[in-house]
């Protein structure tokens, strides 16, 4: 039982990167960070001009700079496939995980 459980939750989290396109927030242009649901032109360019100001550490980093991302926004905007430094957002693929269930 427990090992169909792994399974399943490996499956998910290896179709996830097939399903949704990564976006480094780091490296990202203006359209590809729109391209991530959750994100439009306003919520792009706070991202970029905050960027400006220096690259983004950590999700905890961007959360505090960039005004209306919160722990909440910042979970369904990795998600959808943004990440910082190559990294998803703790806890985004547990919650995708249990969605499917």
């Amino acid at each position: 039982m427990l090992k169909k459980l792994l399974l399943a939750i490996a499956a998910v989290v290896a179709t996830m990167g097939i399903a949704f396109a990564q976006v480094d927030v780091n490296k990202a242009d203006q359209a590809a960070l729109d391209s991530v649901k959750g994100i439009g032109p306003a919520k792009s360019k706070a991202i970029l001009d905050e960027r400006a100001k220096g690259e983004f550490k950590d999700w905890a980093d961007f959360e505090q700079r960039v005004k209306g991302v919160g722990e909440k926004n910042a979970l369904k905007l990795s998600e959808a496939g943004l990440q910082i430094n190559g990294k998803s957002r703790d806890g985004a693929a547990v919650k995708v995980a249990e969605a499917k269930k």
